[in-house]
């Protein structure tokens, strides 16, 4: 019957579909309940199939968190890529970082969600080094902009940059512990925030 046969793209479409599907599944998953503990039986059942069904699209949960991993990790590094092609002062580029992480977390909150938790578990097989090494680029990032910035001018003499650095990243990416993409404070509110800490303290201005 004309019609009642689907093309191989369709196929690959709907396979591409339930790939993702299951991955958001299983991020949720380890997100909620941390990577070791969850179980591909756990996975599928919540996905509302047999566990030899998963394994048509992932030969393991390991294989599963990577790629979730990766695709986070990955999106993360173009964000940050971008800002620095933009070539801004050094306090806009810092402005801009912490911005764009915001973005990265409400794109890829469970993502961001195992990589804090669980980075550091991971990273000691062979197969997720390139987590390490994620971390490092990303400090080499901002500590380059912190490092003009003194240069510049622009930020204080004193500050030491590897204490300010930590700062940073703990404050805005230990925020998906408790930042609800539903609620009234949506990330740009929540990132603008923090640039205001960051730049300009808790204080009051002066008279």
């Amino acid at each position: 019957m004309v019609g009642s046969k689907r093309s191989a793209g369709d196929v690959a479409t709907t396979g591409s579909r339930r790939r993702a599907e299951l991955l958001a599944i299983a991020a949720d998953l380890f997100a909620r309940r941390g990577f070791v503990v969850t179980t591909v039986r756990e996975i599928a059942d919540a996905a509302g199939i047999l566990s030899g069904s998963l394994y048509h699209h992932f030969d393991s949960k390991e294989s599963m968190v990577d790629e979730i991993l990766r695709e986070f990790l990955g999106y993360q590094q173009e964000l940050y890529a971008e800002v620095l092609r933009e070539e801004h002062d050094p306090r806009t580029t810092i402005t801009e970082l912490v911005r764009r992480s915001f973005q990265a977390m409400d794109r890829y909150r469970s993502a961001v969600t195992i990589y804090q938790n669980e980075a550091k578990h991971l990273a000691q097989f062979d197969r997720f080094a390139y987590l390490r090494r994620a971390g490092n680029d990303f400090e080499r990032t901002w500590t380059k902009v912190l490092q003009q910035g003194q240069r510049d001018g622009v930020f204080r003499d004193d500050l030491h940059v590897k204490i300010a650095y930590r700062f940073i990243r703990d404050t805005v990416w230990t925020t998906v512990h408790w930042y609800n993409p539903r609620g009234r404070l949506n990330a740009q509110v929540i990132a603008d925030q923090h640039v205001t800490l960051l730049c300009e303290g808790i204080m009051a201005p002066r008279a």
